[in-house]
């Protein structure tokens, strides 16, 4: 009985540990990714080809999240403001809602599940394959060869896809106020635009910035930790999509404040 009492009063102790080692060994290889950006060589190629499968793969997916998003919200914001006769800001309500906080992180959300999981998935099987280290052994740094090149796509692709996601989501609320709330074009499309502020700009194109990076560096650092065959592959492409996606939803937290924050300054 001792015995068990001993190992669940350090098992809290064993978790923190472990926490403050994951941190650590994820800020290395942060540290090490973002020294590599500035030296060479720069595999140029790989990023390209990691432009192409990050924001030309996500197209489909990235422009209907947008489009029924937005649609959804007007749909839903008759409800609540017909109650004090304010349908007419329905595009005031849409363009504050999608390009402040559901654009970039409905965004991140589809990219953290499609493209994390496939970064994982494909580091995952490299490492049980033996690739990695065959690279090691070759004088090629994994890190400047696969990392890398992952990270600058993902920091590059998803502000322009989210850029995306609230334009096509504007269109979804446009189609739902125009033909179902019969508010007219002109009213929507004024009161969406009168309402955003150069703060919101900022917000929208820094949030997926953050988000590319956390998406990226949490797929590679899972891929090249996995061990276990075949069954840890799938364990590190099921962990990187949880993980990325609660890092996201947590940065998007800290983010809001300090936009809100800097608001007065930025809006000058």
């Amino acid at each position: 009985m001792g015995n068990i009492l001993t190992r669940l009063a350090g098992a809290p102790l064993r978790f923190l540990i472990g926490m403050l080692w994951e941190i650590q060994s994820f800020t290395l290889l942060s540290a090490r990714t973002i020294a590599n950006l500035f030296t060479r060589p720069i595999y140029f190629r790989e990023i390209i080809l990691q432009m192409d499968r990050i924001g030309i793969g996500s197209l489909t997916i990235v422009v209907l999240t947008g489009f029924f998003t937005g649609a959804v919200l007007a749909i839903q914001s008759e409800g609540a403001l017909r109650q004090y006769g304010a349908v007419g800001v329905t595009g005031r309500l849409v363009a504050m809602t999608l390009i402040r906080e559901l654009g970039p992180v409905l965004s991140a959300l589809m990219l953290a599940g499609r493209i994390g999981a496939g970064i994982a998935s494909e580091l995952g099987s490299m490492v049980v394959s033996e690739q990695i280290s065959a690279m090691r052994a070759l004088g090629t740094d994994p890190i400047r060869r696969l990392v890398a090149p992952r990270t600058v796509a993902m920091i590059i692709m998803l502000p322009l896809l989210t850029i995306l996601c609230d334009a096509v989501g504007m269109m979804g609320g446009w189609v739902i106020a125009s033909y179902k709330l019969l508010i007219s074009s002109s009213q929507f499309w004024a009161d969406a635009m009168n309402t955003l502020e150069r703060a919101d700009a900022v917000g929208t194109l820094v949030k997926p910035v953050v988000f590319g990076f956390i998406i990226s560096m949490t797929g590679c650092y899972i891929g090249l930790r996995t061990s276990g065959g075949t069954e840890g592959v799938g364990k590190s492409t099921t962990q990187a999509v949880v993980s990325s996606s609660i890092l996201v939803i947590t940065a998007d937290f800290f983010l809001n404040n300090l936009l809100i924050y800097f608001a007065p300054m930025l809006n000058r």
